[in-house]
């Protein structure tokens, strides 16, 4: 059973809005535009989204790119990717819209491979070590997290796809999971799922200084918000300093740190909201299970309980 991290201190389209035709309101003719033009502009636009109304009855089935997050094909905006590129077909049609909605995924494929319904949600615990780029592949050709996990999923695992990311040079818990909708819900900072961090860092610092970040910090006009820092251990002027964050913006822990004069030179998560690294060694994986999803998943915002 994961242990949470300790806490420290404190489609439809619709007329285009806002245009008349050259024949409304008696459009003089030097204003007239040509026909080409004037064809462009009378082309029916999206609408805008219709309120959701408790009057309303519930809609049957979800949108096409949800579907396909759920079942682990892709991200939802990779999965939007796929249908803008039309490499997603229903039978012979091509899907031609994300926000298309079915009640299943029966007859659909992506790159003419058909398309399993999502199967029950499944969660993975890796240490990645350093040195890994967490992505399907890398441009430059540095080695990615997949090469290392063709060995430490069980057997059956399928397509997993990171929650978050880490750095190359970061190291410690990554979450894996094969429901998309799931990833995007942990990644979301208004989830405010706290990460915890643990940095060796080579400088002078303070723990009045750590503690002032606990209402946020603002570095080159980004702002970062709430981190629970506390220093752990202090040998001369290295020390390991404990942070917990909730946003995960990029590179956080080591551009707020490096603000405060301090050198980063290694870098470990140590937890993901409930789900610590432990004793888990580098390269490996373990699964979490079901029940312990479930749990989790009560404790976060329109979680049933």
């Amino acid at each position: 059973m994961p242990r949470p991290p300790r806490k420290t201190s404190g489609p439809g389209g619709g007329p285009p809005r806002g245009r008349h035709s050259d024949s409304s309101r008696g459009a003089p003719p030097h204003s007239r535009k040509p026909d080409s033009e004037r064809a462009r502009t009378n082309r029916p636009r999206a609408a805008a989204p219709t309120p959701k109304s408790p009057s309303l009855p519930p809609r049957e089935g979800e949108r096409i790119a949800k579907l396909l997050s759920r079942a682990g094909v892709a991200s939802r905006r990779e999965a939007e990717r796929l249908i803008a590129e039309g490499r997603v077909k229903l039978g012979e049609q091509v899907i031609d819209a994300p926000s298309t909605v079915l009640t299943s995924l029966k007859g659909v494929t992506v790159d003419g491979k058909p398309v399993k319904e999502a199967e029950a949600t499944r969660l993975f615990v890796f240490h990645k070590p350093a040195g890994l780029i967490t992505a399907e592949r890398d441009p430059a050709g540095r080695p990615t997290i997949y090469a290392a996990l063709r060995n430490a999923l069980p057997a059956g695992a399928g397509r997993v796809m990171p929650i978050g990311r880490l750095d190359f040079n970061t190291e410690g818990l990554l979450l894996l999971t094969n429901d998309g909708e799931f990833k995007r819900q942990l990644e979301l900072p208004a989830t405010g799922v706290p990460r915890t961090y643990r940095a060796r860092a080579f400088g002078d610092i303070t723990q009045a200084q750590l503690e002032d970040l606990i209402d946020g910090i603002e570095i080159d006009g980004v702002r970062y918000g709430r981190i629970d820092a506390n220093m752990e251990r202090r040998t001369g002027r290295n020390q390991w300093v404990e942070m917990t964050l909730s946003e995960g913006k990029n590179r956080e822990v080591r551009r707020v740190l490096e603000h405060l004069g301090l050198k980063v030179s290694r870098l470990i998560r140590a937890a993901y909201g409930p789900f610590v690294l432990g004793n888990l060694p580098k390269g490996t994986a373990g699964e979490v299970a079901p029940r312990d999803i479930e749990a989790f998943r009560r404790t976060l915002p329109g979680g049933k309980e």
